[in-house]
């Protein structure tokens, strides 16, 4: 018969030990670790979740707070009526006096002219604005988008406020903000306001409700008021475009700037053909234009909502029947 030797025994013990209890233990070691991460990860996630939700609620109690020194200031002022601009005599023709040529088509100058403001030369601010410029001096106007926003767009330079309220205090949501090369002693032929796209929906959150056709027909209006005047605005275009130059949907923001009317001509026509809404809104390039960005998921992306100043011939009612048939783009 034959016996087993206990030096085999030994090393089948020996090679059981080595290759089984010691992987078994460095697993479980393992584990620890991998548990002690994931509980920091998860600690790390509530705390930032806990400080997005701390700052979401400390700017809408800030933002609710100028809101009711904005409009308790225009409580206290009796609301002006817009006048209504009167048509000019037209002559009678006589039958000794010809009748009045027709228009022909107007020039475009080489070159746009300084347009002051045509109902505060002196730049008088705004009574509600030197009440809120007093303790907040970057405040320089009021941005609404009836049922979607309703804030205060201070100016500075372009990176100050993207992490601090309209007050300077650290904030994730930032604040509205002017492009700081955007003068105001004059009317711009082009106003740029930056925001967050947050998540929440606060500051420029909830311009992504424009990519839809049916809130677009329903809300084709800004009210953005500065310190010098009120402007209200329809919108002409809501795209997505890349702010990369070496990007081949690059779009030359810089070029609305200009006075150069065939420019800023070209430079519209990018917006009008790549709207993901065919709003049928003609602009013109002596239209004073709003342009409202936020980013998107592609870092290099922005989403643009574009808007021109409604004529002193147009009215509301005739845009947004307009508006009302407007179509989605392909």
């Amino acid at each position: 018969m034959q016996q087993w030797e206990p030096v085999h025994r030994s090393r089948r013990r020996r090679r059981y030990r080595t290759f089984v209890f010691r992987p078994a233990a460095e697993r479980a070691r393992g584990r620890i670790v991998l548990a002690a991460i994931l509980c920091g990860v998860i600690a790390f996630s509530i705390w930032r979740l806990g400080s997005y939700a701390a700052d979401y609620a400390r700017a809408r109690e800030a933002s609710g707070d100028l809101r009711g020194m904005y409009y308790g200031q225009l409580q206290e002022t009796a609301p002006v009526a817009a006048a209504t601009p009167t048509p000019p005599p037209q002559a009678t023709p006589t039958a000794t006096e010809p009748a009045a040529a027709q228009p022909t088509a107007t020039r475009i100058p080489d070159k746009l002219p300084v347009v002051r403001y045509p109902d505060n030369p002196l730049l008088q601010p705004d009574e509600r604005f030197a009440r809120l410029r007093a303790e907040y001096g970057d405040v320089i106007g009021w941005l609404t988008i009836d049922g979607l926003l309703d804030e205060a767009v201070v100016q500075r330079d372009n990176i100050y406020y993207m992490t601090r309220d309209f007050r300077g205090q650290s904030n994730v949501n930032g604040a509205l903000f002017l492009d700081e090369f955007v003068q105001l002693n004059t009317r711009p032929y082009t106003l740029i306001i930056y925001g967050h796209n947050m998540k929440t929906g606060a500051m420029f959150g909830g311009l992504r409700n424009y990519e839809n056709l049916s809130f677009y027909r329903r809300n084709p209006f800004i009210t953005f008021n500065t310190m010098y005047e009120e402007g209200r605005y329809v919108i002409f275009s809501v795209t997505r475009l890349s702010m990369e130059a070496e990007d081949e949907r690059f779009f030359d923001i810089d070029s609305l700037d200009v006075r150069a009317p065939l420019r800023r001509s070209s430079t519209i026509q990018v917006l009008q053909q790549c709207s993901l809404i065919a709003t049928g809104i003609d602009v013109r390039p002596d239209d004073q234009l709003l342009l409202l960005l936020t980013c998107v998921d592609d870092a290099g992306d922005r989403r643009i909502v574009a808007a021109r100043r409604i004529r002193p011939d147009e009215t509301e009612e005739a845009l947004l029947k307009q508006a009302e048939q407007a179509l989605q783009q392909p």
